[in-house]
């Protein structure tokens, strides 16, 4: 069975944030943007994807992990039907990924599959 490709959009607040869009924009250098946009697009055209790219965190929820300038960048999506919706991103500090990261990431996958 050949891969599965994926439509890549931004979770959407109910007011109309898309914070993991403002993330890439205003927080993170071009070089890191473009790191994590290769990985995104890796993943959209060869999903399913594991280790070590993609990580699996609980249920209808993964990470696409990227080596970028600034560390080691996560992105948390979960899949509506074949979009790949991007939830929350942020520079990972530490070995294990922050409960509160993790928990918002919950909080968005939940509204999306509200």
């Amino acid at each position: 069975m050949p891969p599965l490709i994926l439509d890549a959009r931004f979770y959407r607040s109910t007011s109309g944030r898309e914070p993991v869009r403002e993330w890439l924009k205003h927080e993170l250098s071009p070089g890191a943007r473009q790191a994590i946009g290769t990985d995104i697009k890796t993943v959209q055209e060869g999903w399913p994807l594991g280790m070590p790219l993609v990580r699996k965190l609980d249920t209808q929820l993964w990470e696409v992990r990227s080596r970028i300038p600034e560390g080691i960048a996560r992105v948390l999506f979960t899949l509506a039907g074949v979009d790949m919706v991007l939830l929350h991103g942020f520079i990972k500090k530490s070995d294990k990924t922050p409960r509160d990261e993790l928990e918002l990431a919950k909080q968005r996958r939940n509204e999306v599959h509200a």
